[in-house]
């Protein structure tokens, strides 16, 4: 099954300063040659650690848990695992049919996932569309992943001024007890209760859970009446932000139509890329080597993603948060930025163009636009200088734009890849997530870091209920 992205290091000619960049600020061919046999070894070690895991046996690497289980979940999803599948797209699709708007409350990996797929995926203004237009699915809104009470207030304000419409909850949380999460439940809860009230629903048939069976989130929904039917396990082994390709990410997609099946099409294509030997074909391996060489040898310890386009900046902030948690312990781990261009081109452009040879700069470049090409008119009147890039589409704009930064940036010897995708879609976003998740892990394992756990999240939300038992 052939990886549907591309990977590659951009290697732009400027005259006779090209082998000069090279040495100076990029990965030569012999240096990723020289770490391959540790990648091909921390490759397999991840491997036979999904094995351990299975067979309830401790990582010779780390004594903390390896919650691995991420990586053959797709495979498991499609095969033995294909009738919950089934009963996952079913309920989420009906529960979209019945409701006119719907809420998914989660915060990091519990909705991180499930906006990517749902910006990236579905129609820009989704939510503006009327019904039919939207292929006959809700609207689409994310909270309960900040503390902010005019976002919440406001939401409920507007599901509130459409009193002839009805909307429901689907509420995702590991644990149960992410305070965030857990207070947006119940304020969301309250608002929802009013509704059913007054137009005589059922208030647990409006909700849907994805939690560990037994958490606090699991019992308290059961209490509030809601079917068994509409309670999905949170996979054990998975942690959050490994998660999208469970029910916590497929639910919220299904919800809106998307096609769960290419979406895990997409993520064993990446998984089969992984577990191959060739250096040439191994991109995940590769985008590694880049990522770790340009950190310890050239000071790159800032990853910027840059998105072309606004459709993949929440795939950006997913990332964002799986490099953070994942790598950032004991004083180690590159920082992620996510920028969207040719957007933040205007703002942290010069920065990026002649701050701090800090970066590595991965662009992410969509080749194909997904909805009608638009095309820059020709006019009678030339005050705005256009009519020479008349009949231009804007995408071509974009890959110019796109083409002329990477120049730029190699003109002042910083250096920049690109992870390369055809048209949007879900297929291509599962296998875009699989990477970085096996890119990532891999990487913890290439520096002696345990990629699952977070130690340091935790650390706030205990000092934080302390705050809160005092005043």
């Amino acid at each position: 099954m052939k990886l549907p992205i591309e990977y590659t290091t951009s290697l732009v000619e400027v005259s006779h300063q090209a082998t000069a960049i090279e040495k100076e600020t990029g990965v030569l061919p012999e240096d990723i040659a020289w770490l391959w046999p540790r990648l091909l070894s921390c490759r397999d070690q991840v491997l036979a650690d999904v094995e351990n895991k299975k067979n309830r046996r401790p990582s010779p690497i780390f004594p903390e848990p390896v919650d691995s289980r991420f990586l053959d979940l797709p495979e498991e999803l499609l095969t033995t695992s294909r009738s919950e599948v089934e009963r996952m797209v079913e309920v989420a699709r009906n529960f979209g049919q019945k409701n006119d708007s719907v809420v998914v409350l989660g915060i990091g990996g519990s909705y991180m996932g499930a906006r990517a797929l749902f910006e990236g995926c579905c129609h820009p203004h989704h939510n503006e569309l009327p019904r039919e237009q939207r292929g006959g699915h809700p609207r689409l809104y994310f909270e309960g992943n900040n503390l902010d009470n005019d976002t919440m207030a406001g939401l409920i304000e507007l599901l509130e001024n459409r009193p002839d419409e009805k909307w429901g909850i689907v509420v995702i949380s590991k644990s149960g007890s992410t305070i965030e999460t857990a207070v947006a439940f119940r304020i969301f809860v309250e608002a929802l209760r009013r509704h059913c009230q007054k137009k005589e629903l059922s208030l647990g048939e409006h909700i849907l859970v994805v939690s560990q069976e037994g958490s606090n989130l699991w019992r308290l929904c059961q209490s509030l009446g809601v079917p068994e039917a509409n309670m999905f396990a949170f996979p054990n082994d998975v942690g959050g932000r490994f998660s999208v390709l469970s029910a916590v990410g497929l639910i919220p997609s299904a919800v809106v139509g998307l096609d769960v099946k290419r979406l895990l099409e997409g993520a064993v294509a990446a998984n089969e890329a992984f577990r191959k030997n060739d250096p040439a074909e191994n991109l995940i391996l590769k985008y590694v080597a880049i990522c770790h060489l340009m950190e310890m040898q050239r000071g790159a310890s800032i990853r910027v993603l840059a998105t072309w386009g606004k459709r993949l900046e929440a795939l950006g902030l997913w990332y964002d948060q799986l490099l953070s948690e994942s790598l950032g312990k004991n004083g180690q781990g590159a920082t992620p930025l996510t920028v969207v261009n040719t957007r933040d081109l205007h703002s942290r452009g010069q920065q990026h163009q002649e701050g701090r040879r800090d970066k590595l700069f991965t662009n992410v470049w969509p080749t194909q636009e997904r909805l009608p090409t638009l095309r820059i008119p020709r006019w009678d009147t030339d005050e705005d200088g256009l009519n020479e890039y008349a009949g231009r589409t804007v995408h071509e704009l974009l890959n110019a734009a796109r083409q002329g930064t990477n120049q730029a940036y190699a003109e002042a010897l910083r250096r920049t890849a690109e992870i390369v995708i055809p048209q949007i879609d879900e297929r291509t976003l599962g296998a875009v997530f699989q990477f970085l998740m096996l890119a990532t892990v891999t990487e913890g394992y290439l520096i002696g870091i345990n990629p699952y756990g977070q130690p340091g999240v935790e650390a706030y939300k205990r000092h934080m209920r302390q705050y809160l038992r005092k005043t």
